[in-house]
């Protein structure tokens, strides 16, 4: 489960957060108790950064249905005033 702390992350924070994980699973050296919990840190930074990502996603695509509505809503006023 996510805490609170981990919730307030920016998506770049989490990631470089990440990337230190990773970079330390991959450099081996260390115990399995050790390897574990970075391995669960790694999973909800994981889980940071993909809310991070869907948020931005969702914010764009809506920005782009309000553009295009109001493309096709100045295409439709041209076409009643004669255009």
């Amino acid at each position: 489960m996510t805490s609170k702390a981990d919730e307030a992350l920016g998506y770049e924070q989490a990631r470089d957060e990440l990337i230190e994980v990773v970079r330390r699973l991959e450099a081996g050296g260390t115990t399995l108790e050790e390897s574990l919990a970075l391995w669960e840190r790694g999973e909800e930074l994981a889980k940071v950064c993909r809310r991070w990502l869907e948020g931005a996603r969702a914010r764009l695509d809506a920005a782009l249905a309000e553009e295009e509505a109001a493309a096709e809503g100045g295409a439709a006023e041209g076409k009643r005033d004669g255009a």
